[in-house]
């Protein structure tokens, strides 16, 4: 069975300044692209693939679409609460799920209902040979 990761688009995009404030659409759009990746090969140490991932936005970020490999959710309203129905209807049981956010309030709203939870990092920090960039 594949695992779960469901990734805070605010947050992992807002972890590092590099102008996002200005397109929050296009950063969302640029990490669901650099997401991909991960599918096939797990995120090393954390998850093992296969792997599920989804993408939750919020607010100005609202509308990105979702592509082959990343099933991206608009939340109505707060991400967080989102992420949280997220992890209660689809992850649990036989299926690991992992949270990607540095939220503290979040985290332990889903590690109340099982999930693990790692940060922004174990993302950005993988890509092109494991440099923060965010191309």
């Amino acid at each position: 069975m594949d695992s779960l990761v469901i990734v805070d688009a605010a947050n992992v995009v807002g972890s590092v300044p590099d102008g996002w404030w200005r397109d929050r659409h296009g950063a969302a759009e640029r990490l669901r692209d650099a997401l991909r990746q991960y599918v096939a090969g797990g995120l090393p140490g954390i998850v093992e693939p296969p792997v599920e991932i989804v993408l939750v936005v919020e607010g100005a970020a609202r509308g990105v679409a979702s592509v082959e490999d990343v099933r991206v959710e608009s939340a109505s309203g707060s991400g967080d609460d989102r992420i949280v129905e997220l992890v209660a209807e689809e992850g649990g049981g036989d299926r690991a799920c992992l949270v990607v956010t540095a939220d503290r309030g979040l985290r332990e709203r889903v590690e109340a209902l099982g999930a693990r939870v790692t940060g922004p990092r174990a993302v950005w920090g993988r890509r092109d040979g494991g440099q923060a960039s965010r191309g």
